[in-house]
């Protein structure tokens, strides 16, 4: 069972956008003293986390909590204090939970750094 509460971050393979997301807002919400951490889930997850991702978390002083990809569960999404999504969930897991869509993220395997720096511009907005 997960703690409470919690917010997911969902990206189709659960490998970057999600990983880094969850990364920084347990790094923010840790520096804010907020009771509240972030998971990082995939809906159709790879075997393993992009290298790109865990070499720009690492670069950045940050470590994923997660070792590789987890599929999203419907518990997950159930106990959810917030749901982000990156990519379109499918419909079993559209709840009466709260899904915040930022689907104009660019590719991480094309720009780490463009890609974190578009993540953090809207968890900003999201932790305010």
């Amino acid at each position: 069972m997960l703690q409470n509460p919690v917010v997911v971050f969902v990206c189709e393979h659960g490998a970057a956008k999600s990983i880094i997301a969850a990364a920084y807002f347990n790094k923010l919400a840790s520096e804010k003293n907020l009771d509240v951490h972030a998971i990082a889930r995939g809906t159709h997850p790879d075997s393993e986390i992009s290298p790109k991702t865990i070499i720009g978390l690492q670069t950045d002083g940050l470590t994923p909590r997660e070792a590789t990809p987890e599929k999203l569960s419907l518990a997950e999404v159930e106990s959810a204090r917030q749901i982000v999504s990156f990519c379109e969930l499918p419909e079993e897991y559209q709840t009466n939970v709260p899904i915040e869509k930022w689907v104009d993220i660019p590719p991480v395997s094309e720009n780490y750094e463009i890609a974190r720096d578009a993540i953090l511009e809207k968890m900003i907005q999201l932790m305010k």
